[in-house]
This record gives C-alpha cells, structure tokens and sequence, in this order.
C-alpha cells in the first residue's frame, strides 16, 4: 500500500516507523549472539541493548508519523529523566537505522529477510571462539 507522504511523493505502510522497528528488533539477537560469546564483562552491552529492545517496542506500540519519529524518540529522551544518557544513546542509534533503512537498500533488504546472521544462528550455550 501506497500512501501520499505530504511531499508529493509515495510514502510506502512499509516506511513506517512501526514497521522497520520491528525489524531492527528482530536484529536485535544477532547482537545478543556476539554478546553472550564475549569474553569480557559484557553488562554495559546488555544494559544498553535492553533499553534499545524496549524504545523498539515501545515505536511498535506507538507506531508514530515518520515524520513525527525523530520528535516521538526525543520524547522518549526526555521522559527517561536521570537515565536519558543511555535512552538517547540508543534512541541515537535507532534514528539512524531507521534512516538507514530509507536510503539503504540492501540494508533495508537485509532486515525485512529477518537480518540473518550467523551470530543469531549460533548455539546460545556456546563460549568457544570461531
């Protein structure tokens, strides 16, 4: 489906935030993949990934304009009060994939394929390097 985006141009129901978040999240485990098999204290990584997994599912919930997304994460920023270094941090990040995914194709590929890796593949109880 195909909808006016105010700019004359088309504006994909895929372009929405709601939609590509839900991708990101489903890449979200290649990243918990690597993270478990790090040999180093790996909490700030899982601290920061679970504020990611959750803004994620709050933008599914949410499902903001495209427009309204950039002002939607900042309130997010805003609201996350004393915590909001490590939300804007991650709400950062989340911004610029889902930039990334407009202007990447194969980045955009990539996640609507379910962002394989060989990392969320991987035995979960695995602690040997490659």
């Amino acid at each position: 489906m195909v909808e006016d985006g105010g700019d004359g141009e088309g504006c994909d129901v895929n372009d929405r935030p709601a939609v590509v978040c839900r991708e990101l999240l489903a890449a979200l485990d290649a990243s918990e993949g690597r993270r478990r098999r790090r040999k180093r204290d790996t909490t700030p990584d899982a601290i920061g990934l679970t504020i990611k997994r959750e803004l994620l599912e709050r933008a599914i919930a949410a499902d903001p304009e495209p427009d309204a997304f950039e002002a939607w994460l900042h309130e997010q920023c805003l609201a996350a009060g004393g915590s909001e270094g490590g939300v804007r941090a991650m709400a950062l990040s989340i911004f610029e994939e889902w930039r990334l995914a407009h202007d990447a194709d194969a980045f955009r590929n990539w996640l609507a394929r379910g962002a394989p890796s060989d990392d969320a593949l991987s035995d979960e109880g695995s602690t040997t390097g490659r």
